[in-house]
């Protein structure tokens, strides 16, 4: 394998190529610590954001209450309003009320932007699901709660993972909202954005994005292909 490192100026056609970009990724601490604060603000938005989406979900759907139709369109109000505009009403509300700019911001950004997409999987899935499943089984004795993790959950448990998969995949790749609500961790899409002005740095970055690239491919394909299942 070559040693030497090639020119880091991109040109057609590609010559030199080489894997040595792809060893150094693993070599490069800030680059690495960025993808875990990613990794790490995706599982937390993820989760959240689909439990916030199943309760919604389940109250749209099993429930009839005044605000039923107000409810899911603020579940779903993120999908409309453009992404630089939520970014910017998070940055100033976490002003205003003087909260630290940090992991814990960009999750909460992440997880707003992420319980649309939840919501709409397991609407959809909750949708047509027979209601008298869970009405059988109150009928024997248990409690709403219980219906729903021995009945409901197990029922629905591929689609709520095709949701938290999207979710992840959503705050993974995010970059708008996670610029204005970053502190001094930045996540990989925004320590990728800060690196593009250094030339001699721009192979390994995209050695590292082609690397997650294919990671975020595998992940929707897992996620489409779990939403499809029906038990």
């Amino acid at each position: 394998m070559r040693t030497r490192a090639c020119g880091s100026v991109l040109r057609f056609p590609l010559k030199d190529l080489t894997l040595d970009w792809y060893a150094q990724v693993f070599a490069n601490e800030a680059l690495l610590e960025a993808a875990r604060n990613s990794l790490l603000v995706g599982i937390g938005s993820a989760t959240v954001a689909t439990g916030l989406g199943l309760a919604v979900s389940i109250a749209v759907t099993r429930f009839q209450f005044r605000g039923r139709v107000p409810l899911l369109g603020v579940a779903v109000l993120p999908l409309i309003v453009p992404f630089i505009v939520l970014a910017v009403s998070l940055f100033l509300l976490f002003s205003f009320i003087d909260v630290p700019r940090s992991l814990l911001t960009i999750a909460a950004g992440h997880t707003v932007l992420a319980v649309p997409f939840a919501t709409l999987i397991l609407l959809a899935r909750l949708s047509g699901m027979d209601p008298a499943l869970e009405d059988a089984a109150m009928d024997l004795g248990a409690t709403y709660l219980t219906t729903i993790r021995k009945v409901m959950l197990p029922l629905i448990g591929p689609s709520l993972l095709s949701a938290w998969l999207t979710c992840f995949i959503v705050s993974f790749d995010e970059v708008a909202v996670a610029i204005f609500l970053a502190g001094g961790d930045p996540t990989f899409p925004v320590f990728l954005y800060s690196q593009l002005r250094f030339a001699q740095r721009l192979p390994v970055l995209i050695a590292m994005a082609v690397m997650l690239m294919g990671v975020t491919i595998a992940l929707t394909l897992t996620a489409f292909r779990l939403g499809r299942r029906q038990p």
